[in-house]
């Protein structure tokens, strides 16, 4: 009588990759930061970003910004804007009838790939603003 040695699936190298990239991003959290009130003829201040550095864990996936006050606006900082580390400037438009724009610097970006909370403010347009929060 014989017995069968259980078969075992050997991972490649793309699926080990994947898999550890996807174990590191399960604790990423994307925070939601709201206006006090729909009175848009008041723009509250920016939050300001510190100048510290970031960690040294860094993810190449595309980064989703929680958006206030949203209302079909889109802001994304793609994996080829996080490798490249460049300031950018993204256009948040998606479904609303208006567009804004954040502008972000090289160190926010190297911030947001890093995973530290990054948090700026829209252009005004159409009388009112957005506060974007990545991570």
């Amino acid at each position: 009588m014989s017995q069968e040695v259980p078969k075992f699936h050997e991972l490649t190298r793309r699926e080990f990759t994947v898999e550890s990239i996807l174990a590191l991003l399960a604790g990423v959290t994307i925070t939601v930061a709201g206006c006090g009130s729909g009175d848009s003829s008041s723009p509250t201040a920016p939050t300001p970003t510190t100048n510290t550095p970031p960690p040294t864990t860094t993810t190449t996936q595309d980064v989703n910004g929680a958006i206030s006050a949203n209302h079909g606006h889109v802001a994304t900082v793609t994996s080829a804007q996080i490798t490249g580390a460049n300031a950018v400037s993204l256009n948040i438009q998606g479904t609303a009838t208006h567009n804004h724009v954040v502008s972000l610097t090289a160190d926010q970006i190297r911030m947001i790939a890093g995973r530290t909370q990054v948090a700026v403010q829209s252009t005004n347009e159409d009388g009112h603003q957005h506060m974007v929060t990545f991570n």
